[in-house]
């Protein structure tokens, strides 16, 4: 077998998972500009149009990732460990985001062309930094809990990096924004340097054609069952989780009349996420993580079921609504990787194809975002809502932001329960 290669890993201690997990911190911080404050930043405040920031961010995001299965390839078949992937590309991240948030005075054609640089920079980098990060993670191997450990302390440390974003999203604390990353980023390298190394990979060395490298990773989902079964899953999961995060401005303006408190219901939800990430991953170690992934499903729909019934001025009830989708979104970070862990180590890849399963993975997680603003926006339109217009159908509105991502996930529920993941849990 070839999983024999790679010897078991012993059980980590929590400051070495913590080593581990501090990188997770900047990589996160950098997430919400990325998304939100960018497109904003560059047309109200640097005066480049609005369709030429879309059409420069879309082609970006588009080339990054499809990009994500070339990078994991390329990690696999280098002699190089992960952590030097991460050395490398983490100068390039760096000097990309800055780059992009402090840009010289030039023309707002100019402008774009300095976007579509630097933001490929920053997006090529961030994917480098990331997939050879998971891949690590999972190249570490240990049994069940021991992933749900690393998947939780990765994942505790993103939520702060998110909550440390969000409150400097602003476009004119752009460079505390910065600096703020240069400093976490360089802290998160050191404490690199004291994280648990993977054995050796068992096909270190050996490289992929470019034609190979695009058709390996597929393979892997069409011909692995539990890799499959996950990776839908996790695609419709995913869309369930993004539509309500596409739809909040909306939601909140229109439906609660409190658009002022967007920043407050964001704060609740990230930090719900971070104070229960060790409930989860407790729950995660003693139940498996196949069972605390439904479990927070289901305190999901919960969330979503609430958030129908509301109204103008129900804020104090939607702020319950942020938390409990908030405890829900700690079992959604940490559970799925553990389980695509598990489905590398039972393939016999661990020490082989971290790169490639974590390249596919990262693709899907991109195209489910782009999918939700796809399916989210013209579904309101269809259902008749136009924003901030009086007696539009602000009930088409509720069904969008709440009862469709209620379904999608009990349809993701459903689909876990009849995954071979859930059947290997019930018979442990």
């Amino acid at each position: 077998m070839i999983s024999s290669q790679v010897q078991p890993a012993a059980e980590l201690s929590w400051a070495r998972l913590g080593a581990y997990g501090a990188l997770r911190m900047p990589l996160a911080l950098l997430e919400l500009p990325l998304f939100v404050l960018l497109p904003a930043f560059y047309s109200q405040h640097l005066g480049v149009s609005l369709t030429a920031v879309g059409a420069v961010l879309l082609g970006a995001r588009l080339i990054d990732a499809f990009a994500d299965p070339l990078i994991g390839a390329a990690i696999d078949s280098s002699r190089f460990a992960h952590r030097r992937w991460i050395v490398v590309a983490a100068p390039l991240l760096a000097l990309g985001f800055a780059l992009m948030l402090m840009p010289p005075t030039l023309g707002s054609g100019a402008l774009a062309l300095w976007l579509a640089l630097t933001s490929l920079i920053t997006y090529v980098a961030w994917s480098t930094c990331s997939i050879a990060y998971q891949a690590w993670g999972a190249a570490l191997g240990g049994s069940s809990a021991q992933q749900v450990r690393l998947a939780g302390s990765r994942e505790a440390f993103g939520l702060i990096g998110v909550l440390g974003s969000a409150a400097l999203l602003l476009p004119e604390r752009v460079q505390a924004l910065v600096m703020c990353f240069m400093v976490l980023l360089v802290v998160a390298l050191l404490a690199l340097t004291r994280a648990p190394a993977p054995p050796p990979r068992a096909l270190a060395g050996t490289r992929l054609s470019v034609a190979d490298a695009i058709r390996t990773p597929w393979r892997h989902c069409l011909r692995n069952p539990r890799y499959r079964w996950l990776l839908g899953i996790f695609a419709v999961n995913g869309i369930a989780s993004a539509l309500p995060a596409t739809l909040l401005l909306f939601f909140a303006g229109d439906v609660l009349g409190a658009p002022e408190r967007v920043p407050v219901f964001l704060l609740t939800y990230f930090a719900a996420a971070a104070l229960v990430m060790p409930v989860w991953v407790r729950v995660g170690a003693r139940f498996g993580p196949a069972s605390a992934w439904l479990a927070g499903m289901g305190i999901a729909v919960l969330g979503f079921v609430w958030a129908m019934g509301l109204g103008p001025g129900d804020v104090a009830a939607f702020l319950v609504v942020c938390a409990l989708t908030g405890f829900a979104l700690g079992a959604d970070l940490a559970m799925p990787p553990a389980l695509l862990a598990g489905v590398i180590e039972a393939s016999g890849d661990r020490g082989r194809h971290e790169g490639l399963y974590f390249g596919v993975w990262n693709t899907v997680t991109k195209l489910v975002l782009a999918g939700a603003a796809g399916l989210g926006l013209p579904m309101l339109a269809v259902l008749g809502y136009e924003p901030g217009v009086r007696g539009s159908a602000v009930g088409g509105l509720v069904f969008a932001y709440a009862g469709l991502p209620c379904l999608i996930k009990i349809a993701a529920g459903l689909l876990l329960l009849a995954s071979p993941a859930w059947r290997e849990t019930r018979s442990c």
